[in-house]
């Protein structure tokens, strides 16, 4: 008898339209499978992230699942878009009965739950933590100023989770910018993130991009983790905890943001839909 198909639905995150925002695949899984198998496969899908659910028995009221997630070269402690669209998976099937989900990952208990806009229409909350700002590596900031090869760097900062920050001086300087892939890829850690303030005119409090060639993706689309250190560096910028933030990729991305500095978490608001369905053969 031949194996289970194991069925897979991918789904586009922070994006109300189909191919918008950034791509995650969900697997949900009945039992736990090895990290070859898991890393084949998302190697396989070669897109931003690939997620894989695996139901844990409750004995309360809220569903809870195991979550991983993986890009086509390795696994990533933290996933935004990768939990925003396993969020959305569930909650658009008969596989969650309520209106909040927790999420057990390397980064914790994540939670995901129905934000209400219409009786039939809701966007996605999820309470992450803040990703903190650390020592500077001054050596790689040369590396760093070297491969945005542009004229004006506001500031370099270094993150917990091993990228850089470079603010920019506007987000349009952040729009308009050409990376040099092969001297990104050459910076120490293990992306590169640019920030700047937003046209005024925008809605925007502030855009971003990233990039993560070491991870297999040149460019991430749209990156959720990315946003727990800007709300928090831009909170102290901009006097607010609250934002609405755009990831200026070719796919794009809207986030709903706040900063809630006592309790260093992020809640990031966003939509999801969903784009193709299928089933994993072997």
């Amino acid at each position: 008898m031949g194996k289970k198909p194991i069925k897979y639905t991918v789904v586009d995150a922070f994006t109300e339209s189909p191919f918008k925002g950034n791509p995650a695949a969900v697997c949900l899984l009945e039992e736990e499978k090895d990290d070859e198998w898991l890393q084949s496969v998302a190697t396989e899908f070669n897109i931003s992230q690939t997620a894989y659910l695996i139901p844990i028995p409750n004995s309360d009221t809220t569903p809870r699942f195991h979550l991983r997630w993986f890009t086509p070269v390795a696994e990533v402690k933290l996933c935004g878009h990768g939990t925003l669209a396993s969020a959305h998976f569930l909650f658009t099937t008969s596989l969650s009965h309520t209106d909040k989900i927790e999420f057990l990952t390397l980064s914790g208990i994540l939670t995901a739950k129905k934000v209400y806009e219409t009786d039939d229409n809701f966007s996605i909350e999820m309470d992450f933590p803040v990703v903190l700002l650390v020592e500077n590596d001054h050596i790689g900031e040369v590396t760093v100023r070297k491969a945005m090869n542009v004229s004006s760097v506001i500031e370099i900062k270094k993150t917990a989770a091993d990228d850089f920050l470079v603010v920019l001086p506007s987000g349009k300087n952040v729009s308009e910018f050409e990376p040099q892939f092969d001297e990104i890829q050459k910076c120490p850690g293990r992306g590169l993130l640019i920030t700047g303030v937003a046209p005024t005119e925008s809605g925007f409090d502030f855009i971003s991009r990233f990039f993560c060639p070491k991870l297999g993706m040149n460019e991430d689309p749209v990156c959720g983790s990315a946003h727990c250190v800007l709300a928090s560096y831009w909170s102290k910028k901009l006097g607010k905890c609250d934002f609405v933030a755009y990831q200026a990729s070719s796919r794009g991305g809207i986030l709903n943001l706040h900063f809630d500095e006592i309790n260093q978490r992020v809640l990031l608001r966003g939509k999801a839909i969903s784009v193709m369905e299928g089933s994993i053969l072997v």
